[in-house]
C-alpha cells in the first residue's frame, strides 16, 4: 500500500487540506482538530473508495474532502478489522474503528451527492507509535490474529473410552465468531485427564504466552474429581461473574440442574478465561450466550470506548 496524501483541518466540521507531511503523536495529528484521547485519533480513506464515489458525484474529488488524515491506494481498507495493525516506517497505527455515523446535512458532500463513503468505507485509528508520515510512503498491513487455547477436562476421554466433543464444539463456535468479525484465530487445544496440576499448568503456560483466551470445558460439578472452577479461580485477576450468572438462570428457569454448574469467567494476565460444564449440550448452551458479549470485552480490554 501507498500513501498518496495527508490532509490536516484546524477545526471541525470542515474538510481537510493536503500537507506536505503529518506528525503523529499520542493523541493523533499534531494540528488536526480531531485529535484527543479517543479511538478515533486518526481516520484514513482509500482511492478504492474515492473511485467509486466519484462516479456517483459526477466530479473529481479532492484529497481530504472526506475529512481523511491519510489516503491510501493499494487495499480495500474498510475490509480491514478492529485490532490489525498499519505500519508507515516507524510509525505504528492499530485501528480501532470501520466506518461511523454519518453527519448528514452537516457533512458539505452529503449535502452535493446525497451520501457520502466515509461512513461506510473510512476507517480510524489510534497511535501506538509516533512519528512523521508524507506522500509516497509506504504503508503496510498487519492483520490481528488472536490466540486461543481450549481445555477438555476428561479422565474418560483422555484414556480413549470415548472422543471428546466438547472441546470442538467450542472451537467450531469461536470460528464462526472470529468469521463474523473479520478476525483470524490460531488455536491450540489440550485433552487432559480430570487433574488439577496439569489444568494449572496449562492456565500458567497461557497466561506467560499472552493468549487471548482460554476455555475449559469439563469439571464443574461437585463431584470428587470436579475442581476445574477453584484452578481457575487462583489464577484470576478479576471475574466477570455477571455471565455465568445470566447462563445459569436462563437455562435453570427450565432445567434448574443447570443452577448446579459452577463455571467461571474472568481475566487472568489479560486473557480471558472461561470454565464451562463437560457436556456438549451445555457447552452449546454457554457459547450462545457468551459470544454475544465477548466483541465488547475486546474492545473493553483494549481501552477502546466505541460503543
Amino acid at each position: 500500500m501507498t500513501v498518496v496524501s495527508v490532509n490536516i483541518s484546524e477545526e471541525k466540521g470542515t474538510i481537510k487540506k493536503p500537507v506536505e507531511f503529518i506528525r503523529l503523536f499520542n493523541k493523533g495529528v499534531e494540528g488536526d482538530a480531531h485529535s484527543g484521547s479517543w479511538h478515533r485519533m486518526v481516520s484514513l480513506l482509500g482511492t478504492e473508495s474515492f473511485e467509486k464515489f466519484e462516479l456517483e458525484a459526477g466530479r473529481k474529488l479532492v484529497y481530504g474532502e472526506f475529512a481523511e488524515n491519510i489516503t491510501t491506494s493499494g487495499m480495500k481498507l474498510y475490509e480491514m478489522a478492529p485490532f490489525d495493525k498499519l505500519h508507515i516506517g516507524d510509525v505504528r497505527l492499530e485501528i480501532t474503528q470501520i466506518g461511523k455515523k454519518c453527519h448528514g446535512t452537516a457533512c458539505a458532500i452529503y449535502t452535493e451527492v446525497g451520501s457520502c463513503v466515509m461512513p461506510k468505507e473510512g476507517i480510524f485509528a489510534r497511535v501506538l507509535e509516533g512519528g512523521v508520515v508524507r506522500a509516497g510512503d509506504r504503508m503496510t498491513y498487519h492483520p490481528r490474529i488472536f490466540k486461543v487455547m481450549v481445555i477438555t477436562l476428561s479422565d474418560r476421554a483422555s484414556s480413549g473410552e470415548y472422543d471428546d466433543k466438547s472441546g470442538p464444539e467450542i472451537k467450531q463456535s469461536l470460528q464462526t465468531f472470529f468469521s463474523m468479525n473479520r478476525w483470524q484465530a490460531t488455536f491450540e487445544t489440550h485433552l487432559i485427564a480430570d487433574d488439577p496440576v496439569a489444568l494449572e499448568a496449562l492456565l500458567d503456560n497461557a497466561s506467560q504466552n499472552h493468549f487471548d483466551m482460554v476455555f475449559t470445558t469439563g469439571g464443574t460439578g461437585i463431584g470428587p474429581r470436579d475442581f476445574s472452577p477453584e484452578v481457575a479461580k487462583k489464577k484470576l485477576d478479576m471475574e466477570i461473574p455477571g455471565i455465568m450468572e445470566a447462563i445459569r438462570m436462563k437455562f435453570g428457569s427450565e432445567k434448574p440442574n443447570a443452577l448446579l454448574s459452577r463455571g467461571v469467567a474472568g481475566l487472568m494476565n489479560g486473557s480471558f478465561v472461561y470454565v464451562l460444564p463437560g457436556s456438549v449440550k451445555a457447552v452449546r448452551e454457554y457459547m450462545g450466550e457468551i459470544v454475544k458479549t465477548l466483541r465488547h470485552l475486546l474492545f473493553m480490554r483494549a481501552g477502546i470506548d466505541n460503543h
